[in-house]
């Protein structure tokens, strides 16, 4: 059988994993880029066993880097969510762990040149929109992974990756509060439907009967909680605007709770059909924007931070995660930017192969030949 090589890295990208490609080694047709990716990560089997996934929906993910077009940023990032045992592909999220190894990623592909001790990347996030710097530790004008920051979430520590985000409000819906309130009932259940960075339903955990400070495992093991959460979610994403959610990984589901750690707020955070093990980066600007919203799901849970930038600490299930907000309130809450430091490894580099057939069957050209 004959197969097609794919230039790519692997990398770990905050807490997330998976292969970094260029976009112009890829097919251009999303339809037929859906099922290349599917065959890299072996989708469609809990362990991936044919392909590169690691059996978990936070090592499905891949990013596809190219230069920008966009006359703000340098490098333009398109993600993709694999699914783990679903021959599923979704593109409108976006993840900003795997973001995190989008700066190394593209220096170690040639698209960035590093500048001096510190290099600051521009990147556009495809999928949404969304504008992020990365600032990366470059001594000497080489990419360095060395480093004493760690992560919840990721052993050993690494150079740190300093991440700002902006113009991510409303980033896939349009509206900061896509149904146009502070709060709805849906099922019996309040929640706060929140578009920041990603859209999220956040609910409390109380109201699942729940403390909020279950582990991951605990959490997959409710499957009563997963189906009540399930046809909350879905309903939510026809408010939202977003239409029938019941095949895509958006909006995702969070829980909160009050803290017990030190931290601000306790959360939980939902891909949405398992429990994330730590934190999404775009999740936790959501949450922590929730967080500082007066008159949202989080009143009662925290003593709300009043002054801008705040340092919101979230306590997930591996640990804590922090996102520095400027913020204004000046006439409701408004988010101007979240910064978050996260870190990043290359791991691998090399060839990914795929059958031929997967880029010339279901009548596609075969771009590669």
């Amino acid at each position: 059988m004959t197969q097609i090589a794919i230039p790519y890295i692997f990398m770990r990208g905050g807490t997330s994993r998976g292969p970094y490609f260029r976009r112009t080694d890829l097919p251009d047709d999303l339809d037929r880029l859906a099922e290349v990716l599917i065959s890299v990560v072996g989708a469609g089997h809990q362990l991936n066993i044919d392909g590169i996934g690691g059996g978990a929906a936070v090592t499905t993910k891949v990013a596809m880097l190219s230069e920008s077009n966009d006359d703000w940023a340098d490098v333009d990032y398109f993600f993709a969510q694999v699914s783990v045992e679903d021959r599923q592909v979704d593109f409108k999220p976006t993840c900003g762990n795997i973001l995190s190894g989008v700066g190394p990623a593209a220096i170690e592909m040639g698209l960035i040149q590093p500048k001096g001790d510190e290099t600051e990347i521009r990147i556009r996030a495809v999928n949404t929109g969304a504008r992020v710097v990365a600032r990366l530790q470059t001594p000497g004008g080489q990419l360095s992974y060395e480093g004493e920051t760690q992560i919840a979430g990721s052993p050993g520590r690494s150079a740190p990756v300093q991440l700002s985000f902006m113009g991510v409000v409303g980033s896939s819906t349009g509206a900061f509060l896509p149904t146009g309130n502070l709060r709805d009932v849906i099922g019996g259940v309040e929640v706060t439907c929140m578009d920041v960075a990603m859209p999220v339903v956040i609910a409390r955990a109380v109201d699942f009967g729940l403390s909020g400070h279950e582990s991951a495992a605990e959490l997959d093991a409710n499957q009563d909680f997963f189906a009540q959460m399930e046809a909350i979610r879905v309903k939510a994403g026809a408010l939202m605007g977003m239409g029938d959610v019941t095949k895509s990984v958006t909006p995702k589901f969070g829980l909160l709770a009050a803290a017990r750690g030190g931290g601000t707020i306790a959360a939980r955070y939902f891909m949405p059909w398992n429990t994330h093990p730590t934190m999404a980066v775009t999740g936790a600007q959501c949450l922590a924007s929730c967080a500082l919203t007066p008159g949202s799901v989080a009143d009662g849970l925290l003593d709300r931070p009043r002054q801008s930038p705040a340092n919101v600490v979230l306590e997930h299930a591996a640990g804590t995660i922090d996102v520095l907000a400027d913020f204004s309130c000046d006439q409701g809450f408004s988010l101007n930017s979240a910064g978050l430091v996260r870190t990043a490894r290359k791991l691998a580099d090399g060839h990914v192969y795929v059958p031929e057939k997967i880029w010339s069957d279901k009548g596609f050209p075969n771009e590669r030949s």
